[in-house]
């Protein structure tokens, strides 16, 4: 947890307060709380089937550190050589299907706001 987390977070909080922090150190945080992200959703599915071998616990870890290390620069290989090719490829449909969700969830607040202002309705009329 806190290599994951707190330690980067922190550094990242550092580049952003510091005002002679470059583009380039900025666009690494991004890119790492971007494959972070990926790996904790990822990992939700993946922990139930191999969580079981040896290990793995420590080559999370061992992945999470090799992420943030200045010297093996893990995130941007990773982010340049994997995610940014595959998220690139599938960009149009990804947004399109936000789109759509974006429109279901409005769809069904503005319904839960109906029901409920139905409700409170009813409620407040069986008070009188």
């Amino acid at each position: 947890m806190f290599l994951g987390y707190v330690y980067p977070a922190y550094e990242c909080f550092k580049s952003i307060e510091n005002r002679k922090t470059d583009a380039e150190e900025q666009t690494f945080w991004c890119q790492y709380w971007v494959l972070i992200a990926v790996v904790t959703f990822v990992e939700r599915i993946t922990d139930i089937l191999i969580s079981w071998l040896p290990m793995y616990n420590e080559a999370k870890l061992a992945f999470i550190v090799y992420l943030w290390y200045p010297k093996t620069k893990g995130t941007n290989y990773i982010y340049t050589t994997f995610l940014k090719p595959f998220v690139t490829s599938y960009e149009p449909e990804i947004d399109r299907r936000l789109g759509e969700l974006r429109g279901q969830a409005k769809d069904l607040t503005y319904l839960l706001w109906q029901r409920a202002s139905l409700f409170a309705q009813s409620k407040f009329f069986e008070l009188l």
